[in-house]
């Protein structure tokens, strides 16, 4: 089978390098820095697993810039393209994702359109009507920044939002890489798997957040987080999993998804998912007035990516907490190996480790790591056990 892949970021190159094992694959991106590097077999970004298949794999991969001659060859197109949330229309921006169904349906017709961008519910209801709408069926991905390949091949589920054989096979092909012999795989309706994509991620952003107001009730009451967080998570109903403290929840997924679902919402009543999404500003605001209170003469940033193992700087929480602690003219130094810049947004970039600790008064870190052991007592994080 003859496969193009649009997009060729976390999801597009994770689902182009697995299913480049057994089918014809080309990728598709306007980056030309981005299809040099995937064609030389490097990953254009930090995901361990995507990097050891894109360099040791023999795979039938091909990256390109013309999307025309990927598209008029395949049989099958997946589209994974960014939807950024707008907070001017209070919606995703869908344009790259119609882009790619319009230039299909000029150059292939026939070809199926499997799209794994997230999209706003009703989306691809709403195309069915547009050219080649018909041939659009909307898969939801669930994967992990720094993770994607991994995920891709230990899914936790395959959802296909059609209901017929081609929803059957598009699920056997999404299942080809896939190392488990045990995934569920659910057929629904297209609106019914463009939601369940937003439920879960607002789910997910939720237990965060319920996480994030215990531990913030803890620390305005002088109270040890991590035993009540170890007393409550013993009820298996609740669990030992995905219940860490952090600086908010942040990334590329969980602020716009669940912005999109309250969206969504319209004229629908509800109180937790507003609630859900205001959360996430006021637990930053809490943060931050601790953090001015304390009168630090320099604070200094560990790190600014969004999650650990990942070089991803998208909605990052600490970057909401350097917003409001630098309002109040708190001067900032930030540690990032992955920046190559002097100054991130007006504050100095210090690539030197050893005099970063040495410059700060504070030193917040999303997440603690090893290397800052040795100025503990200067460090402020909400990390409690040391997960990613």
């Amino acid at each position: 089978m003859r496969i193009a892949v649009a997009g060729l970021g976390y999801v597009g190159l994770a689902n182009a390098v697995l299913l480049a094992q057994n089918h014809e694959v080309t990728g598709v991106d306007l980056s030309p820095e981005r299809v040099a590097q995937v064609n030389a077999r490097k990953s254009p970004f930090k995901d361990n697993d995507l990097s050891d298949r894109l360099a040791h794999s023999d795979l039938q991969l091909l990256a390109t810039l013309d999307g025309d001659a990927a598209y008029r060859g395949a049989d099958v197109v997946i589209v994974a393209t960014p939807t950024d949330y707008d907070p001017l229309t209070h919606s995703f921006d869908t344009a790259s994702v119609r882009a790619v169904i319009a230039q299909v349906a000029a150059v292939n017709p026939a070809a199926v359109i499997v799209v794994r961008s997230t999209v706003p519910v009703g989306f691809t209801a709403a195309q069915a009507a547009a050219p080649g709408g018909h041939q659009i069926v909307f898969a939801p991905e669930f994967l992990r920044e720094g993770m994607a390949l991994r995920d891709s091949a230990h899914p936790s589920r395959i959802v296909v939002g059609e209901r017929s054989d081609r929803g059957r096979r598009i699920a056997g092909l999404l299942l080809e890489g896939a190392l488990r012999n045990d995934v569920e795989v659910l057929l629904t309706d297209p609106t019914e798997a463009e939601a369940i994509k937003l439920f879960s991620n607002t789910y997910l952003a939720m237990r965060v957040a319920f996480f994030n107001e215990l531990d913030s009730y803890a620390l305005a009451r002088g109270l040890d987080s991590r035993q009540i967080i170890e007393g409550v998570c013993l009820d298996p109903r609740i669990g030992t999993h995905y219940n860490n403290p952090s600086f908010g929840y942040g990334g590329y997924c969980l602020p716009k998804d669940s912005k999109q679902l309250l969206a969504n919402y319209g004229q629908v009543p509800q109180n937790l998912i507003a609630a859900i999404v205001e959360t996430n500003r006021t637990r930053k605001d809490f943060l931050a007035q601790r953090i001015i209170a304390a009168n630090p003469g320099k604070v200094g940033i560990y790190r600014l990516v969004a999650k650990a193992d990942s070089d991803n700087f998208r909605h990052s929480a600490v970057q909401g907490i350097m917003k409001r602690i630098k309002a109040k003219g708190i001067e900032l130094i930030v540690y990032e190996p992955e920046l190559r810049e002097a100054r991130f947004f007006g504050s100095q970039v210090q690539p030197d480790l050893a005099s970063f600790k040495a410059d700060c008064d504070l030193i917040l870190a999303n997440r603690h790591s090893p290397t800052l052991d040795d100025v503990r007592g200067k460090v402020f994080t909400r990390d409690l056990f040391g997960a990613g």
